[in-house]
């Protein structure tokens, strides 16, 4: 379990190189960007094929599981999407970023599992620290004229944690099924793409590079590795550790050279990394019992 946990935290790490390269990546539309990274993401699953030949054929997946997976990744970036063109960013992105604490509340739903005051406290931790990121230490200032938006990012908070949650009930399913979600996505994002906008190709190399790292990582290999680690690893410990994303993304643009380090950040690791720990409480401590004197 704790294996699957940090693989499935590896997805967290990779998520958080989401800004750094979509900042890099340029002027591109959102749901081109979305089209063409899925379909690097679907390659990046039809590449692993070639180590997993034994893979369970398409045909024998449930098909309450394709429509699990595809509302998962397309309609939680449809609805993000659509959610930014309704709603000032710092809002909507907060209420967008409630997932991990519900995949720690509903993971009490969950056959076998557990829930905890600590799961509870530590989810509550770093959403607090997510806020001091978010909102870079102002204040949140909700509109009832946004509450088109505000809905669109709670219903991306539902999806994602829904998708997470429900994956798990599935743990049969092997991973590779991934990879056509992502196709699927990639579908899907392009027909919303020829009808809303105008398509901008990459300017130069380093976009390019920007939209290939993007496709393999953050919208690729992170959504395997996420699959992975919600179907075998400690829910609760990563839905409270998936807190560290938006921390994470600020310390990459940090290191980049694209923000400032401030104490406001420096409570946001303490509180985010708190959170993480006091989460994965019983996880540590019966890793340690097992370790001989």
């Amino acid at each position: 379990m704790a294996r699957a946990t940090l693989i499935g935290f590896s997805a967290v790490a990779m998520w958080a190189l989401l800004a750094l390269l979509t900042d890099a990546s340029g002027t591109m539309p959102p749901f081109q960007l979305s089209a063409l990274t899925f379909a690097i993401g679907t390659c990046v699953g039809l590449a692993a094929r070639l180590f997993a030949p034994a893979a369970p054929k398409a045909e024998k997946i449930p098909p309450v599981v394709w429509l699990i997976g595809i509302a998962g990744l397309f309609g939680y970036h449809f609805f993000y999407f659509t959610a930014l063109r309704n709603a000032p960013a710092v809002e909507a992105s907060l209420i967008a970023y409630l997932w991990p604490l519900l995949i720690v509340l509903g993971s009490a739903l969950m056959p076998g599992e557990k829930l905890a005051w600590h799961h509870i406290a530590g989810a509550l931790l770093g959403l607090c620290g997510t806020v001091l990121i978010v909102t870079k230490g102002g204040s949140l200032d909700f509109d009832a004229r946004y509450a088109f938006g505000y809905a669109m990012a709670a219903v991306c908070a539902l999806l994602w944690s829904a998708y997470s949650l429900l994956s798990r009930r599935f743990a049969a399913v092997p991973t590779s099924i991934v990879t056509w979600f992502c196709a699927a996505t990639s579908v899907l994002s392009l027909a919303c793409h020829l009808m809303l906008e105008q398509t901008v190709w990459p300017a130069d190399a380093g976009q390019w590079l920007a939209v290939l790292g993007l496709g393999l990582m953050p919208v690729g290999a992170a959504f395997y590795a996420w699959d992975i680690g919600v179907k075998r690893g400690n829910i609760q410990v990563l839905g409270a550790a998936s807190y560290a994303a938006p921390l994470l993304s600020t310390l990459v643009l940090i290191a980049a050279g694209f923000a400032q380090p401030s104490l406001r950040i420096l409570a946001a690791c303490v509180l985010i990394t708190g959170g993480a720990v006091l989460a994965a409480k019983s996880l540590i401590l019966r890793k340690s019992e097992r370790v001989p004197a």
